[in-house]
């Protein structure tokens, strides 16, 4: 059986259990606290956060690390329900996008608002600085305004099929909404996307999320909302 090492609101780790779950690769789940990782974890991905795959292959185990590689080792596993599109271009464009959220989306989203809502509630830092928090939404807006441009060009984030760039986005707006960040009647065409990407079978397991002492808005769960 695979395991997947991973935190519920880590993107990265959702991510990986999206793509997972589309190619129909069965994992158990295992918790990792990114903040403070259990040492035979450490000796399982020298990077030492989540996500970290092992898999089972003729005489071995192997691991593998990051959003990024696991979403492609899945993908290239298995031709059924393909993750990238044949068009090279559409590809690159799946590829671009989904490193997007990886990098810029991460470091001027995440690293901002999550930092301060998640990191700091579950370690038992300093309550969240409104000016970071402020700062945070800023830069997503800015975000979901480049979202909301792609959508008004394709039914899907890199072309008008799901790939990986969805599974980057979903992944990303999902640890969002949970925290109630996202303001939808502002961003109608990132809510008509979302609402077909959260009734995926594959998403829907992530809907049922919970982390002690944070809980979603009332309608983080609803498919119709």
């Amino acid at each position: 059986m695979r395991t997947l090492y991973h935190f519920p609101l880590d993107p990265a780790s959702r991510q990986a259990r999206i793509a997972l779950a589309e190619k129909k690769l069965k994992v158990k789940l295992e918790h990792v606290d990114p903040w403070n990782p259990d040492p035979a974890f450490l000796e399982l991905a020298a990077e030492g956060v989540p996500p970290t795959l092992m898999d089972v292959v003729p005489g071995r185990k192997i691991y593998i690390t990051g959003a990024r590689a696991i979403c492609e080792y899945a993908n290239d596993g298995s031709p059924r329900r393909p993750l990238l599109p044949e068009d090279r271009l559409e590809r690159a464009e799946a590829r671009r996008i989904a490193s997007w959220f990886d990098l810029k989306f991460s470091a001027e989203v995440n690293a901002y608002i999550l930092h301060e809502k998640i990191e700091k509630s579950l370690t038992g830092g300093e309550a969240a600085d409104p000016a970071i928090l402020r700062e945070g939404r800023e830069h997503l807006n800015f975000h979901l305004s480049y979202i909301s441009w792609l959508l008004e060009q394709r039914d899907h984030l890199a072309c008008k099929d799901f790939t990986l760039a969805d599974i980057a986005g979903a992944a990303n707006i999902s640890c969002l909404d949970f925290l109630g960040e996202i303001s939808w009647r502002d961003w109608p065409r990132i809510q008509e996307w979302y609402q077909r990407i959260k009734s995926r079978p594959a998403v829907q397991p992530l809907l049922d999320d919970r982390i002690a002492g944070l809980r979603p808005p009332r309608h983080y769960r609803d498919l119709d909302f």
